[in-house]
C-alpha cells in the first residue's frame, strides 16, 4: 500500500485560508455586541402608561438589543392624577451588573417638569449604551418615576 503525498502548496493553502477565515469570524465576533435588557418601572404619585388615553400602565420596558454607541428611544405617558402640581423627576436603581451604570446612561425630556392635576405629559426616555462598554452582555435595572408635590 503506498501514501500519496500531499504537496506543500496545497497544504500552505488550506492553512492560509483556515486562518483567514479564522481572523474573519473573530473580527465579526469582536465587532458587535449586542446586550439584552428588561428594566422595571417604579413610580411615586404619578402613572406611567403607554398612551396618551392612560389604559395600560407601564411595569417595565424592554430596550431589545442595543449595541455599543446605540441610543433607543421609548415614549410614554405620565398622568398626574392628585389635586396638587407635581415635579417630576427621574432616577435609576439595582444595577445588575453594578459595573453597568459606568457605561449605560438613562435620559428623559422631564426632569423637573411641573405636572398640574389631572394631566398628562408625553415623555421621552432614552438609554445609551458607552462605546467602550466591555465584558457586558446583559444587564438590568430599576427605572423610578418620582412625582413630588410642588411647594
Amino acid at each position: 500500500m503506498s501514501l500519496r503525498k500531499i504537496p506543500t502548496e496545497m497544504i500552505l493553502l488550506f492553512i492560509s485560508l483556515a486562518a483567514v477565515l479564522g481572523i474573519s469570524a473573530l473580527s465579526l465576533l469582536m465587532a458587535n455586541q449586542t446586550i439584552p435588557n428588561t428594566g422595571n418601572v417604579e413610580t411615586v404619585g404619578v402613572g406611567v402608561y403607554w398612551e396618551s388615553t392612560c389604559e395600560n400602565n407601564v411595569t417595565s420596558i424592554d430596550w431589545g438589543y442595543l449595541e455599543p454607541g446605540e441610543t433607543k428611544n421609548v415614549t410614554v405617558y405620565i398622568q398626574n392624577s392628585g389635586s396638587v402640581p407635581v415635579i417630576l423627576t427621574m432616577d435609576t436603581d439595582n444595577w445588575q451588573p453594578s459595573t453597568a451604570s459606568t457605561y449605560i446612561s438613562v435620559n428623559w425630556n422631564r426632569q423637573n417638569y411641573v405636572l398640574t392635576p389631572g394631566s398628562v405629559v408625553e415623555t421621552l426616555i432614552s438609554i445609551h449604551v458607552s462605546e467602550s462598554i466591555t465584558d457586558i452582555t446583559s444587564f438590568s435595572f430599576d427605572l423610578i418615576i418620582t412625582g413630588t408635590e410642588q411647594t
